[in-house]
């Protein structure tokens, strides 16, 4: 984040009226908190050392060792893989910072050591380009993110040097920044361009601030300032017309947009760029633009864990309420960009609400992102499960992992800001933060128990600073900030008691997914129920609006957890045919709910977020709706469930959100197959294909059939029809009344292609009477 001091020495008066407030860094604060204490000793011990060896057991590291030794082609991995090296040495240098440690620090001294004679002479450093084209640099900006890589470095490079004083990465970074100032801009011998992943907008300024060096903040603003014009469009030489650009966020310029668009990371980490510009400047005509996508995406397209982005084929967004549950993508690093972009529109404004979403996307979707045991992760965060989604220890795209651990180790970052006379308050975390402000050189000491309780104490130092508290908007009475003025004495203490109701949310109605249903929060912690914890089917759960909750602290529970007790009631799904009125079966069972972020760390089960308040409608549909639901791919994105849920189509090439799909496995032998605990009479049944031509990796099956179980053998449906393909239609199979306990839809898929299935249905045939 940018200090007012590059503004200044622009000569920036701008917007008058904004905040614009200053950072705290993490250097500036102390962590001793029985919450986040042991889970930064965790990250440091145990998450760091991982993905440290992680950089080394998959070919990162041996990319750079062989660019630096000279050597050309065999890249391995991702054309972005450097970037995960960087997230690395950034999560060391915060640990560092905590707490010093010889082993970690020869770590890093080696990793930086291995980039620096990678580098080349004019600064450019990049192992793919290096390794397989280096006349080919800054050529596909769109793509392979040679920029996105760079800005992590820097980022990486600016919190060495503040943790420990050495300009080694510093070094390196600044070679390359210059290399960028030099090639990028306007003016003679310079070119256009921007990158097609953002990050290293909010770098550049990262940079500027550690250096004084004017010269990055004004390539960050070129870049800012011309994206949205369809370069892509020019550097793919396709038409502007027939580029739509959105993906990348390159469809208008900032300052005409007005809703979150495109790919859910790349959109939060450029307005958090832009909140850095316009800190920086005032510019008004930046600040309407941030305003405007914050409230379309606070208000319209944010989850209920903080989390952004619901649909996986974009990694980004929809519609306005398109907040699904099952298929509830909001990847990981979409909920730490989201505390980015949150935390600098803060500073910008010096509002409690921005604060308000840091502290949901941290306590929830953020920190849901890695286990406890600090091992494993997550890049999907769904809002309910079958059983089947579970953290696990590396990805083929590893942007995750590295950026869990570098935003736990810099949590102090974002626990405070300043103005010239006053100390802001934002997240409740034991310890002490020492800063200076105006002529004063401040600490305060904070104690409490949060999130489990409400009640902090502050002690602050002698001197007539003001301290202004968040009071959340979950709390009782107003939000916003409560200022309290000085004059302090040493003996002065600050007491405030933020009571935690147990509520129920629900969302806007244009939420449909999640009509009827409501969520579970306590202080900033989203609930979910875990099947571990009980003996009927979670997903048949029922929680009544009235029905009481009550809190209590597990020590032994996952860490200890404050979960909440009462009870709820199951209603299974029943059998609908031949009856036109019917009482639910219901049975009132005990619930346990515990926080969302620390599912997923005992045996695997269902998994459930948004519990309805009532019995909800049967969704449309036949026998398969009675019909358990298996796989040959039997995982939660595979999303079996998707296959019968009634939902309408629009047609084969638009994806539903949540859909069964085979991705990514391509040319194999798959099947789907229905169930009954008792024969079923079945006449046929009719098929809706997938196509994600032009953008994805699904199309209809090179051959299928239909198969029923007779006797335990599957045998072919004896059909007279043509096993078609045909897109935007429903395919009919008919055949002769069968009775049986078992449908199999069995798919060879093309080759290098997988398969996916809008929906799924069965005829019920006529029984004999």
């Amino acid at each position: 984040m940018i200090s007012l001091a590059i503004g200044f020495i622009l000569g920036a008066a701008g917007q008058t009226n904004l905040a614009r407030l200053q950072p705290v860094h993490f250097t500036e604060v102390k962590i001793a908190d029985k919450f986040w204490a042991p889970r930064l000793e965790t990250n440091r011990k145990v998450s760091i050392p991982h993905v440290i060896d992680q950089l080394y057991q998959t070919p990162r590291m041996q990319n750079l060792i062989r660019a630096g030794n000279g050597e050309k082609g065999d890249f391995k991995g991702l054309v972005f893989d450097d970037s995960d090296v960087y997230k690395v040495l950034e999560s060391a240098a915060y640990a560092l910072d905590d707490k010093p440690d010889p082993v970690l620090e020869k770590k890093v001294d080696d990793i930086i050591a291995i980039l620096a004679k990678a580098q080349m002479l004019d600064g450019y450093l990049n192992s793919y380009y290096q390794l397989m084209a280096p006349d080919k640099r800054f050529t596909n900006l769109a793509d392979n993110h040679e920029m996105y890589c760079a800005g992590h470095m820097f980022e990486a490079a600016v919190a060495h040097y503040r943790a420990t004083g050495k300009k080694s990465l510093l070094n390196v970074a600044t070679k390359f920044a210059d290399l960028l100032v030099r090639t990028f801009g306007e003016g003679p011998g310079k070119r256009m361009g921007y990158c097609g992943h953002p990050e290293i907008e909010l770098a550049l300024f990262k940079l500027a601030d550690a250096t004084g060096n004017k010269d990055y903040f004004k390539l960050s603003q070129f870049f800012i300032d011309k994206r949205g014009n369809r370069f892509f469009a020019d550097e793919r030489r396709t038409p502007k017309d027939r580029f739509d650009g959105v993906y990348w966020l390159d469809d208008m310029p900032i300052r005409e947009h007005r809703e979150i668009k495109g790919h859910a990371v790349r959109a939060a980490y450029l307005f958090a760029g832009v909140a850095d510009l316009a800190n920086a400047t005032g510019d008004p005509t930046l600040v309407r633009a941030l305003d405007r996508v914050w409230k379309n995406t606070v208000y319209k397209r944010v989850f209920v864990t903080g989390g952004i982005g619901p649909s996986a084929s974009n990694e980004g967004f929809t519609t306005d309420y398109d907040l699904p549950t099952f298929s509830a993508y909001q990847e990981t690093c979409a909920s730490l960009a989201m505390m980015f972009w949150n935390h600098r529109m803060g500073l910008l404004h010096g509002e409690g609400k921005y604060w308000d979403e840091v502290e949901r996307s941290l306590y929830n979707g953020a920190l849901a992102g890695v286990n406890l045991k600090g091992d494993k992760f997550f890049y999907v965060n769904p809002l309910a499960s079958h059983g089947g989604h579970h953290r696990t220890p590396w990805f083929v795209c590893a942007c995750c992992p590295p950026n869990v651990t570098r935003t736990l180790a810099s949590l102090g970052s974002y626990a405070y800001a300043k103005s010239n006379d006053a100390l802001y308050v934002n997240l409740f975390i034991a310890g002490e933060v020492e800063t200076q402000i105006g002529n004063e050189k401040v600490k305060v000491k904070v104690e409490t128990n949060y999130p489990w309780d409400g009640m902090i104490t502050l002690r602050p130092s002698a001197g007539t600073y003001a301290i202004k508290v968040r009071l959340p908007n979950w709390t009782e009475g107003e939000s916003g900030y409560k200022t309290f003025a000085g004059p302090w004495k040493a003996d002065s203490k600050i007491e405030i008691d933020l009571k935690m109701p147990i509520k129920r949310l629900i969302a806007n109605p244009g939420a449909k997914e999640v009509a009827g249903r409501a969520v579970i929060q306590r202080g900033p912690l989203i609930y979910a129920l875990e099947q571990i914890d009980h003996k009927d089917k979670i997903l048949d759960m029922v929680l009544p609006t009235d029905a009481p909750l009550k809190p209590e602290f597990d020590k032994n529970l996952l860490g200890g957890v404050t979960v909440l007790k009462g009870s709820a009631q199951v209603v299974p799904q029943f059998d609908w045919r031949n009856q036109l009125y019917s009482q639910p079966p219901a049975t009132q069972v005990p619930i346990k709910a515990i926080p969302y972020y620390a599912w997923d760390n005992r045996e695997p089960g269902q998994m459930v977020v948004w519990l309805p308040c009532a019995p909800l409608p049967a969704p449309p549909g036949g026998l398969e709706r009675m019909a358990a639901v298996k796989l040959s791919n039997s995982t939660d994105l595979a999303r079996g469930n998707a296959i019968k849920d009634g939902k309408e189509i629009a047609g084969s090439n638009k994806h539903p959100g949540d859909l069964c799909h085979f991705w990514p496995r391509k040319g194999t032998d798959e099947y789907v197959e229905y169930t009954w605990t008792k024969p079923q009479s079945i006449k046929g049944t009719k098929v809706y294909w997938f196509d994600d031509t032009g953008f994805g990796e699904c199309r209809p099956p090179a051959k299928w059939e239909v198969q029923y179980l007779d006797g335990g053998t599957w045998k072919p449906v004896p059909t007279k029809d043509v096993y078609a393909v045909t897109l935007d239609k429903w395919i009919e199979i008919t055949f002769p009344t069968q009775k049986t306990t078992g449908l199999r839809l069995i798919m060879k898929l093309q080759p290098n292609w997988s398969v996916g299935i809008h929906e799924w249905l069965v005829i019920e045939g006529e029984d004999e009477d």
